[in-house]
């Protein structure tokens, strides 16, 4: 976190669809937020499973330069898939993506999708006991 307090957000322009992303990424269990490489990243058990852009900062991801796209680490699989289903809103990374680094245009997300891509980004970076302690607590699918 920004040393314990929120001065440094409340001098930034704030930026909704990063509020929600922030919101999202920092309910999941034990995630917290950080600094890598001068912008928010979000981490659980110090992994990073997802990283806000900031204006002209296009270090490792070159689209991270701008403030309506963030990336989200997935499993390989997962990432195709979820491409194909939010077409437009999800691609991979030019020079990750192979790893599963995802760029996520933020503007073309709602609450529910942002909710189920970071859910996924977290569970592939997380130690398995915490992953299986979120689908523990995740409402039953209906059959």
């Amino acid at each position: 976190m920004f040393g314990g307090s929120n001065e440094r957000r409340e001098t930034l322009p704030r930026n909704p669809k990063q509020d929600l992303f922030r919101a999202v990424a920092l309910a999941l269990p034990q995630a917290y937020e950080d600094i890598h490489r001068k912008r928010p990243a979000f981490r659980v058990e110090k992994r990073i499973f997802a990283m806000l852009g900031v204006v002209g900062n296009a270090q490792l991801f070159d689209d991270l330069a701008q403030d309506d796209i963030a990336v989200v680490k997935l499993d390989r699989e997962d990432q195709l898939n979820l491409v194909a289903r939010f077409k437009g809103a999800l691609e991979p990374t030019e020079n990750y993506g192979h790893h599963g680094w995802t760029y996520v245009h933020l503007a073309k997300l709602d609450r529910a999708a942002l909710s189920l891509i970071l859910q996924l980004a977290w569970v592939h970076v997380s130690p398995k006991r915490l992953s299986v302690a979120l689908r523990s607590t995740s409402p039953e699918k209906e059959h």
